[in-house]
């Protein structure tokens, strides 16, 4: 049989992804796509201000960069060693043993499906403003969602660099109107004075703090996947801890910018107020005073295309992770198969898609409020999963440097994500404790517990999966977390035996 190549045609039957299709800037606007810049700013933001009534977000998401930035000093380092579109999975199998890792899988699918799925509740709303001007009204938003639902699906089964393009074109647009909105807002302050009170550490910490650190983590959601792709990239020891830190150095200098810029054209003593009366629509109101009609036509038309773009990169990681997880036959094998033409992960992406109809459908029958029910309480949901897979890698890295040691300093193995993994450890506890202010329910709500419950119940099932096939399919517990080796293992070996794991590696 021939070796596979690493250029870009896989071969027919193939259980590894295209390589070297993705550079740094790909990488990034990946990232930045599920970050979703205008999504965040317009909606999480005013949000925070608005239900929360913390005016410290501009700090918030200053301090939440800090965390992620400690954390990502393993994160990268480990990504030296591991490439596997698994990412997190890949990673806490390697650090905390295989049955961990399978339980972070079923967390993760959980997770990033929730993230996308949740983001069809809300486009329909996104549009309707877009629509009511040119048409004079606007269809159901089931009809927009199951449009956009089929663009990204299409665009799921093509090449992973054309859906980088795509991302592209969309993501500069949009940070571009961003960045002219914070200009409108700092040049017209409230008052005649700009105010830094946003920076001010007596606005942030208060009661309400958990809740705003969590909303400032959801914002960030999606700077990890950089390792999602790494696999695909054209220089993955370069190209992931570039977009990574990058990644986070962006999202944290513009959502600090853009949350402060809109206590400066409002006022630090009202932005509660008008955030709690006109919500998504304030940056939007602001804009059409300061900048004119067109502006905020622009803005609602790249609102749009921000939640598009979020679900196009939610979409493919989730699909990497299924891909991962089919490769190694933790799921069906059918999963772990690339199209010989594209390379894209098809039968993954074809189920995440399969999902997104079925949520769809589900919602419009029963007439679920599809913006409260689907799009904040899941789409919260799927953050706070994304958070705890955060927090149990940051473990996971400390671990595997402890046990395989490398050439990596004290500070990049332990004494960094040692301190994430304090503080993401706090962040935890707060969002647990303030989960029904995140969603917005009463205190003695059940949801407040159930929803944050599925992980913990997920992962435990996972663990419980993980040694099933220990004890019933060695084969298969021993190809866990190894990545492209695993399907070159079961090449080499006739798919009888993927590879001759030492007793300590078994055993884990």
């Amino acid at each position: 049989m021939p070796s596979t190549s690493t250029v870009d045609r896989p071969s027919n039957v193939s259980e590894a992804l295209a390589r070297g299709r993705l550079g740094v800037p790909s990488v990034i606007f990946f990232v930045l796509s599920a970050a979703a810049p205008l999504t965040v700013v317009a909606g999480v933001v005013t949000t925070g201000y608005g239900v929360i009534g913390v005016t410290g977000i501009p700090l918030a998401f200053l301090v939440v960069a800090a965390v992620l930035a400690l954390f990502s000093v393993g994160y990268v380092a480990m990504s030296r060693r591991v490439e596997n579109a698994g990412a997190f999975y890949a990673y806490i199998s390697r650090g905390l043993g295989r049955p961990a890792g399978v339980g972070a899988a079923w967390v993760a699918l959980i997770a990033y499906n929730a993230l996308q799925v949740g983001l069809y509740g809300t486009i329909g709303v996104a549009a309707e403003p877009v629509l009511d001007r040119i048409f004079g009204g606007h269809p159901h938003w089931s009809i927009v969602a199951l449009v956009a639902w089929a663009l990204v699906g299409l665009l799921g089964l093509l090449r992973v660099d054309i859906n980088g393009l795509v991302l592209a074109a969309l993501l500069v647009a949009e940070i571009v109107v961003v960045l002219i909105f914070d200009l409108g807002q700092l040049g017209n302050p409230a008052g005649g004075e700009v105010s830094f009170a946003g920076f001010s550490p007596d606005n942030l910490f208060v009661p309400g703090v958990g809740a705003v650190l969590v909303l400032a983590i959801l914002g960030f959601v999606g700077f990890e996947s950089a390792v999602v792709f790494s696999e695909e990239s054209k220089d993955p020891k370069r190209t992931v801890p570039l977009a990574t830190y990058l990644s986070v150095a962006i999202v944290a200098a513009l959502y600090a910018l853009s949350s402060w810029t809109m206590t400066v054209a409002v006022g630090p003593d009202k932005i509660v107020a008008e955030a709690g009366e006109q919500s998504v629509g304030l940056i939007f109101n602001l804009a059409g005073a300061q900048l004119g009609d067109t502006a905020v036509t622009i803005g609602q038309v790249l609102f749009l295309t921000s939640l598009l773009a979020a679900m196009i990169s939610f979409h493919n990681t989730t699909a990497r992770y299924t891909f991962a997880l089919g490769r190694e036959r933790v799921l069906p094998a059918v999963f772990g198969q690339t199209s010989p033409r594209t390379g894209s992960p098809r039968a993954a992406s074809l189920a995440q898609s399969a999902l997104g109809l079925l949520v769809i459908l589900l919602y419009t029958v029963n007439g679920w409020d599809p913006v409260v029910k689907l799009f904040f309480w899941v789409g919260t949901s799927g953050g706070f999963g994304v958070l705890l897979l955060i927090a149990t890698t940051s473990v996971a890295v400390i671990a595997y440097f402890a046990r395989f040691g490398g050439d990596e300093t004290l500070w990049r193995r332990a004494i960094a994500p040692g301190l994430a993994t304090i503080a993401l450890v706090v962040i935890i506890w707060l969002a647990v404790s303030n989960f029904a202010n995140l969603l917005g329910v009463a205190p003695d709500s059940t949801l407040r517990w159930a929803l944050p419950a599925v992980y913990p119940v997920a992962a435990a099932l996972g663990v419980a999966w993980a040694l099933l096939l220990r004890n019933n399919r060695p084969d298969t517990y021993a190809r866990i977390g190894l990545g492209a080796a695993s399907a070159a293992a079961a090449v080499r070996s006739g798919e009888q035996q993927a590879t001759t794991p030492t007793a300590a590696e078994v055993s884990r």
